[in-house]
Parts: C-alpha cells; sequence; structure tokens
C-alpha cells in the first residue's frame, strides 16, 4: 500500500459536480492499493497516519498528530500512485490491484482509520473520476509504502 499524505487547511474531493467530501484542518491520504496488500499492511498504515507528528505546537514545532489537534482524514483513492515508468512514457498500472480486490481493501482501511481517529472519515467515491482540490499547509506532504516500512 503506498499513501501520499498532505497536511491541510482545507480539502475535498467532487465527483459529477457534487462534494462526496469536506475536510477543514486535518490530512488529504491519497492511496493505491496492490495485490500483495494484507490486513498487517491495512493496521500499521493506518496507526502511522494517525500518529504522525506532522502538526505544529504551541512552540511552531511538527510535534503533534492529526488525532492531537481533533483534525480529520480525507481519504482518496489513486491507483496511479503504483505507476511503473521504467520503459517508455506511458506508465504501466500493472501493480494496481483492480477493483475486485481493492475496494475491500479500501474500505477495511477506512473502517480501520475510522477507529484509529475515533471519528468518521470522509472519502471520495473508489474508481470514480474525482476532482480533489486542497489548500497545501506547510506544505506538508509525506509518501509512505507499507512495504517498505523505513519511510
Amino acid at each position: 500500500m503506498r499513501i501520499v499524505i498532505q497536511r491541510v487547511s482545507e480539502a475535498s474531493v467532487t465527483v459529477d459536480n457534487a462534494i462526496t467530501g469536506a475536510i477543514a484542518a486535518g490530512l488529504l491520504v491519497l492511496v493505491g492499493i496492490e495485490d500483495a496488500d494484507t490486513d498487517e499492511d491495512i493496521q500499521w498504515i493506518s496507526k502511522k497516519i494517525v500518529q504522525l507528528r506532522i502538526f505544529n505546537d504551541a512552540d511552531g514545532v511538527m510535534n503533534n498528530s492529526v488525532q492531537d489537534i481533533a483534525g480529520d482524514i480525507l481519504l482518496v483513492s489513486q491507483f496511479t500512485l503504483h505507476a511503473a515508468t521504467k520503459k517508455g512514457n506511458r506508465p504501466s498500472y500493472i501493480k494496481a490491484s483492480k477493483g475486485d480486490i481493492a475496494i475491500p481493501i479500501y474500505e477495511s482501511l477506512k473502517k480501520q482509520l475510522e477507529q484509529d481517529l475515533g471519528k468518521p472519515i470522509h472519502s471520495g467515491i473508489f474508481g470514480a473520476d474525482m476532482q480533489v482540490s486542497l489548500l497545501n499547509d506547510g506544505p506538508v506532504t509525506i509518501i509512505i509504502d507499507s512495504k517498505n516500512k523505513e519511510f
């Protein structure tokens, strides 16, 4: 599972001119799912997202998590995070899971994030053509891959 986390002042996702998810201060999480992802990946990455200390404390030091600031999470599926660009100029998405595998993993991640955060999270619609708007705060952008836990 590969994720891109962006600390935002606000973010929203729109499908067919209707907002499906919107948050104020918190995290926009873009997630790419591959066939090898397991419950262990879901649990590890969810805890990492919720506990990641990338929000400023009273001294202006990134020392608070999204939980600490009572922030929100907007989860958006993005298969292009698994783009392979080694050959040619057209990316291959062979590592990205198809919907029959990815949707249950995405829904499990959403449920785990809600459990770990302690409140509902917002989301896009898996597989839909989505327009994502955000105001990146910082900017702070972090990439994490559950198969390479050193990030």
